[in-house]
């Protein structure tokens, strides 16, 4: 059997990559037959690309952002977003007047497991989350 399909994009930390980042995700997932998990993978992989975009525009950092989406397990997609921005994101209490920081609370319902790691072969730190653990 071959081994299951994965990808790697590296783009400008600027909101235009986003929806590239998002369909990337789709396409890896019709190609290896997995379209159940397209939508939640799409969501989540818009919300963590944004917050790393938006993390190197708050600190001022023009290092790429990368995206890498492949399998953890034969069924369980792993998708990582590294950036080089300092500073960890982290789940806030929500209320309903606010407008923004609602990335992580959504990959932190929506993904079988996530955390953010900041080891690595260099400076940022990387935003993980899986699907198809259920």
């Amino acid at each position: 059997m071959d081994d299951p399909p994965s990808v790697t994009l590296t783009f400008p930390p600027h909101p235009a990559w986003v929806r590239t980042a998002r369909e990337t995700v789709r396409t890896l997932l019709a190609s290896a037959g997995r379209p159940e998990l397209a939508d939640t993978a799409a969501l989540l992989t818009s919300e963590a690309v944004t917050n790393a975009i938006n993390a190197c525009e708050d600190k001022g950092c023009a290092a790429p952002v990368t995206l890498h989406a492949d399998w953890a397990a034969p069924r369980r997609l792993r998708v990582l977003i590294h950036d080089q921005a300092p500073g960890l994101p982290a789940v806030r209490p929500l209320t309903h007047d606010d407008e923004d920081g609602r990335g992580i609370h959504l990959i932190s319902e929506g993904a079988d497991a996530w955390g953010v790691c900041t080891h690595g072969p260099g400076p940022g730190k990387a935003t993980w989350f899986e699907l198809g653990n259920r």
